[in-house]
């Protein structure tokens, strides 16, 4: 006998559940293609796995990674990046042997392709896809051209502008093949048929999908965690703080022509590396109160967190889900970070941190100034940062939400 219930993660769905899990305790199968560079899918790809062998689910971890592209020919790479019928056969056998309830994809690009999804649905498993970027709407999955927030892709059948602005790394032949990968999925119903549920990080990407064309019926939220729980620092340290990757993406222009405005006024530590590595190590010599500190291990980076008065998110995309946010909340920091996507979403202006506009130093100079010249708001702030994690960021709430989502995707996989 089923029931209908509103799942706790998203009161705007009432999908059916069954009355107990279907899914505790079964066999997951976990995919993901690794970057060339690490980035913060890699590190949830990790983190989700480790949360469901805690839980009691054996795991099978199948993986990829984007060395192996090094030693493709174009042709090669582009028919693979399409239907990589290889790497479905390798697949296939591993749910044939598993008996997963579940196949959960993470990346797929290039090396898995949609294949994957089709291997998974003919075993008899369940298919769920995080959707970590935008990259089923945009071929450079950032939404962001020269600088500035892009739609020009959004429902496009075939993503043409991201053809003639070489959209993928600036590559025409990379452009066309990603775009072609999406135009082709499109029109055979991949997107649509062959996942039965998907996960969208936050409420902004969900009505974003839904804008390209995914099924909304098949998308609920569930966000990225932290674990273990880091502690509450003290946020003594009188300093701001950047953490992240140093890519145009990110802001740090905004951030640096900010500090330039305060002259030194807010002490300001910059963790991270990146492609603008050597623009952000020319600029902080130029200005005062400035310190980059390079990479850090993750215990350094929360103690240096912990002691910020506050975080600063200066990004000019989008974003998936900056973990960043969750990490800075689960201890007791809050955070500054543009008025733009995700971002809105995630901070409560005034008590978990503070909006500045987008790509504006000024504004952003002006809010550093408001939340330091207020000690009381700003221990305020901690409190309900860290407030905000226990109620919303813990491994044992991601797990009842996860499991949620696998019972959902168990039910569709039954009623197909």
């Amino acid at each position: 006998m089923k029931i209908l219930l509103p799942l706790t993660l998203d009161p705007n769905i009432h999908l059916p559940l069954p009355e107990f899990s279907r899914v505790a305790k079964q066999a997951v199968v976990v995919v993901h293609n690794f970057y060339q560079h690490a980035r913060g899918e890699d590190g949830v790809f990790a983190d989700e796995t480790r949360l469901l062998e805690a839980n009691g689910h054996p795991v099978t971890r199948f993986t990829v990674h984007n060395d192996q592209v090094e030693m493709l020919g174009k042709l090669a790479l582009a028919r693979k990046t399409i239907w990589n019928s290889d790497t479905a056969g390798k697949l296939r056998e591993v749910v044939r042997r598993e008996k997963p309830a579940v196949v959960h994809f993470h990346n797929t690009f290039p090396l898995v392709s949609p294949a994957a999804y089709y291997a998974a649905r003919k075993q008899g498993a369940a298919v769920v896809q995080t959707l970590h970027n935008y990259r089923l709407l945009c071929p450079a999955a950032v939404f962001m051209r020269d600088g500035k927030v892009c739609e020009d892709c959004l429902g496009k059948t075939f993503p043409l502008p991201a053809v003639k602005h070489k959209c993928y790394r600036g590559n025409l032949p990379a452009s066309v093949i990603t775009a072609t990968l999406l135009a082709s999925h499109r029109v055979i119903g991949t997107w649509k048929n062959a996942v039965d549920v998907y996960i969208a990080l936050t409420e902004f990407a969900k009505q974003k999908f839904i804008e390209g064309g995914l099924p909304a019926n098949k998308i609920i939220v569930k966000p990225n965690f932290v674990d273990p729980d880091p502690g509450a620092g003290a946020g003594t340290g009188g300093y701001a703080v950047f953490a992240g990757r140093f890519s145009p993406e990110k802001g740090l222009e905004t951030l640096l022509d900010a500090w330039d405005k305060l002259d030194g006024k807010v002490p300001l530590k910059i963790m991270g590396d990146g492609p603008q590595a050597g623009m952000v190590q020319e600029r902080v010599a130029r200005l005062k109160n400035v310190e980059w500190l390079g990479r850090k291990p993750l215990a350094d980076v929360y103690q240096i967190i912990g002691d910020a008065s506050f975080l600063v998110l200066p990004s000019i995309w989008y974003e998936g889900f900056p973990k960043t946010i969750v990490e800075s909340f689960a201890k007791g920091t809050p955070v500054l970070a543009s008025n733009l996507g995700s971002m809105t979403e995630l901070i409560d202006p005034g008590k978990t941190g503070l909006l500045f506009k987008p790509g504006d130093p000024s504004d952003l100079a002006m809010q550093v100034n408001a939340i330091m010249s207020d000690p009381t708001r700003l221990h305020d702030m901690r409190t309900h940062a860290r407030q905000k994690y226990e109620a919303h960021y813990t491994a044992t709430q991601n797990y009842r939400h996860l499991r949620d989502i696998y019972d959902v995707a168990v039910e569709t996989r039954h009623a197909r």
